[in-house]
């Protein structure tokens, strides 16, 4: 649906605007994972960027919610300082640490402006205007230079400093300035392997600036309304041809070229360059560090200052953001136990990752579970507590999803370590969440786990997915069975209307019940039966064999037993099963294999 534009940021906007860069750095994920070559082609840019983004997108939904309850909503320095907050906990590998505080510099402005104008006119919403902005990514771009202990030109640093010189060339209007911000930075990021040799001779563009500027089109289309165009590869947008990332190993140039303006830049090996703490995920090459070490730490200023010097003698790759008492740490070292200790003489450090960059394998230190692992399991993302009963007595491992409350991908992952097995096939069950699953996949992935992530939509593909899983086949096998009998299920959904909205089967008020067919609105009507009848209807027009029906617990109770009445009397050959699903949000879900 496309987003109303504006002439200015508020609160909404920074919502809008974290909800669209994660949708699109889901999009760009494996691609930017993809452009990673130094100095070591460890691939997970991607979604290192697309876990803090996450994080920052969580929240702020959080402080949203917390208003939903009262008529006031979150100013935009509620919003803007939970953006924050969120990303400097959330943040993951080198990359997303200088998000991180990329994020924190334009939160830092948005939110002193917003108070402003809110003091200077208390009836009116906070808000940002052209200029603010303007000031927000100068900022970001000049924190996050100074967070790096040694910066690199060609890397996301240059990306972010030339959006913002674009940004002052601009006029006062938001949207003018957010343009020319996008432009500017793909401008720079298509230059990148100019400034970067090993760049130049992958055919690639800097990873984390290819990041960057995905989150800056996200913002465009926050304030413009409009999405910014995408080619195969990359960013295209509206400037010179070829300047985006492209994915065969050239751009508008001659095949092949791997560098200059006209050609820059294909997905291959990948690039995000760190060196000495610039923007890659580089896990310290041939003689370099390692491991890699992440922590929050919460300390003063003064205490910093003495870490950051100490760690730069230690490693690379060093980057401290943050402020105001709590900050994230970052470095590449090959004592990673000085590099705790040093954080303690700091302050009090937690939430302790080190990765050794050898094979993937935790760190030496790292307790591992005393029981074998089991061959294979399933995790799977189910609505309510009888569908999270129905999977685990099959043998899945569940993660719930309550209503208004996906889970996050680290929810994931930690089902995938709870099912302790060698190999893992992931349902996410929902098409929204999708992007989440897979950027939980690529987290187990590197922790040794073989993970295949099959794009069910709905609980009832899962159903049908579960019931074909065979243990005893081979696992590229068992993942094709799954993924074919999920795929030949149709799903539907019958829900309540909270609000009037334009929908694909007409307008419909607050209150009408919607029957949803494959994920698109079908059918409009105001009494739940005859609504799910008429969708199973049209859903049986095209055949099938069985009907799955998974019944809520704000349904009607003679709705299942009028559907399979209906089933019985009206299809022949066709069986129903019926689930009671809980509290799962949909009243009904349908599946029709």
């Amino acid at each position: 649906m496309a987003q109303v534009p504006q002439t200015f940021l508020d609160a909404l906007a920074v919502r809008t605007w974290c909800s669209l860069a994660l949708t699109a750095l889901g999009r760009a994920r494996e691609e930017i994972d993809a452009i990673n070559v130094y100095p070591v082609a460890d691939g997970d840019t991607g979604t290192n960027l697309y876990l803090t983004l996450e994080s920052a997108a969580t929240a702020v939904e959080a402080v949203f919610a917390g208003y939903e309850t009262g008529r006031a909503e979150p100013s935009l320095g509620d919003a803007a300082r939970a953006m924050a907050h969120g990303a400097l906990i959330g943040a993951r590998g080198n990359s997303g640490t200088i998000l991180a505080q990329l994020l924190r510099g334009m939160a830092q402005v948005l939110a002193e402006t917003g108070d402003a104008s809110a003091a200077s006119a208390p009836t009116a919403a906070s808000r940002a205007d052209g200029p603010g902005l303007r000031r927000a990514l100068r900022r970001a771009a000049d924190s996050a230079r100074q967070a790096v202990a040694h910066p690199v030109e060609g890397t996301v640093l240059t990306v972010a400093s030339a959006a913002a010189d674009a940004a002052e060339e601009a006029g006062d209007d938001c949207r003018t300035v957010a343009r020319a911000a996008y432009e500017g930075a793909r401008t720079a990021l298509a230059a990148t392997p100019d400034q970067l040799g090993v760049l130049r001779r992958a055919g690639v563009v800097d990873a984390g600036g290819r990041g960057l500027v995905t989150v800056l089109g996200a913002l465009v289309e926050a304030v413009t309304g409009e999405a910014v165009r995408e080619t195969a590869g990359g960013v295209s947008g509206a400037g010179p041809a070829g300047h985006g990332a492209g994915s065969g190993g050239h751009g508008a140039g001659p095949a092949g070229q791997g560098a200059g303006p006209a050609g820059t830049c294909a997905a291959g090996p990948g690039t995000e360059p760190a060196c000495q703490g610039e923007s890659g995920d580089d896990r310290g090459g041939a003689g370099g560090p390692a491991f890699e070490v992440i922590y929050l730490l919460e300390a003063d200023d003064a205490a910093v200052a003495r870490l950051r010097a100490r760690l730069d003698a230690l490693g690379d790759s060093l980057v401290v953001v943050g402020g105001d008492g709590l900050w994230n740490v970052h470095v590449h070292v090959d004592d990673a136990g000085a590099a705790v200790e040093a954080g303690v003489e700091a302050g009090r450090p937690y939430r302790i990752r080190i990765t050794h960059f050898g094979h993937g394998e935790p760190h030496p230190g790292r307790e591992r579970p005393s029981r074998a692992p089991a061959q294979r399991a399933v995790v799977a993302v189910v609505p309510g507590e009888g569908l999270a009963g129905l999977y685990g007595e099959a043998g899945a491992t569940t993660v719930l999803a309550r209503p208004g409350e996906p889970p996050a991908s680290g929810e994931l992952v930690q089902a995938v370590r709870r099912a302790h097995a060698r190999e893992v096939v992931l349902l996410p069950n929902d098409a929204e969440l999708r992007h989440t699953a897979a950027a939980a996949a690529e987290q187990a992935r590197t922790e040794g786990i073989r993970v295949a992530l099959i794009p069910t939509r709905s609980a009832v593909q899962g159903i049908a997915a579960l019931a074909v899983h065979e243990p005893r086949r081979r696992f590229d096998e068992d993942v094709v069975q799954m993924t074919s009998a999920a795929g030949a299920t149709r799903y539907a959904e019958v829900v309540v209307a909270e609000r009037q909205s334009w929908t694909t089967a007409g307008i419909c008020q607050a209150g009408d019940v919607l029957g949803l067919i494959d994920g698109d609105v079908a059918v409009i009507g105001t009494d739940v039966t005859a609504t799910a009848r008429t969708v199973l209807d049209r859903m049986l027009q095209s055949g099938g064999e069985l009907v799955t029906l998974v019944v809520g617990d704000d349904a009607p109770e003679t709705a299942a037993a009028h559907l399979e009445a209906r089933v019985r009397e009206s299809y022949l050959a066709v069986d129903t099963v019926v689930y009671h699903g809980g509290r799962q949000g949909a009243l009904l879900l349908i599946g029709v294999e």
